[in-house]
C-alpha cells in the first residue's frame, strides 16, 4: 500500500499517511472551501489501510484551526479510527494544542467524551 503525503497550503493540513509504520499525522490549518474533496483520499486510503487489518496504528492531530465542514471530516476520520479500534487495531490518538488554546483542547475533551478509542491530550507550549 503506498502511502499519502498531502502538502500543507495557507489554508490545509499537510496530511501524511504512512501504512507501513501505521502512523497518520494532520498538522496545521483546515479550511478547504471543499472540505469533502479535500479529505476524499484520506478517507481513501484509510479505507484501504483498514482492510489490510493494520495491527497497530499511531495518530497525531495538530491542527492550529479548523472550519465547520473540517470538523464534520476530522469527526468521520475519528469515527473510522474507532471502528478500526473496535476490530482490534491497537492505537493511541494525540490531540495536539497550544496550551493557551482552551477551544482546542476543550474540542478534544469533547471527542475523549465521544469515542472509546484512546485519545490523548498534548499541550504544546
Amino acid at each position: 500500500m503506498q502511502n499519502l503525503l498531502i502538502k500543507k497550503t495557507s489554508q490545509t493540513p499537510e496530511i501524511r499517511l504512512d501504512a507501513e509504520k501505521g502512523e497518520l499525522c494532520f498538522c496545521g490549518r483546515s479550511l478547504p472551501e471543499d472540505a469533502s474533496g479535500f479529505y476524499k483520499p484520506v478517507f481513501d486510503w484509510i479505507n484501504n489501510f483498514t482492510s489490510e487489518s493494520p495491527r497497530k496504528c499511531f495518530i497525531r492531530f495538530e491542527l492550529d484551526y479548523f472550519n465547520t465542514a473540517s470538523a464534520k471530516s476530522i469527526f468521520a476520520i475519528l469515527n473510522k479510527l474507532e471502528q478500526m479500534n473496535h476490530l482490534g487495531t491497537n492505537m493511541v490518538i494525540e490531540w495536539w494544542f497550544d496550551a493557551e488554546d482552551e477551544d482546542m483542547r476543550d474540542l478534544g475533551k469533547e471527542y475523549i467524551d465521544l469515542f472509546t478509542v484512546n485519545i490523548v491530550l498534548k499541550p504544546r507550549s
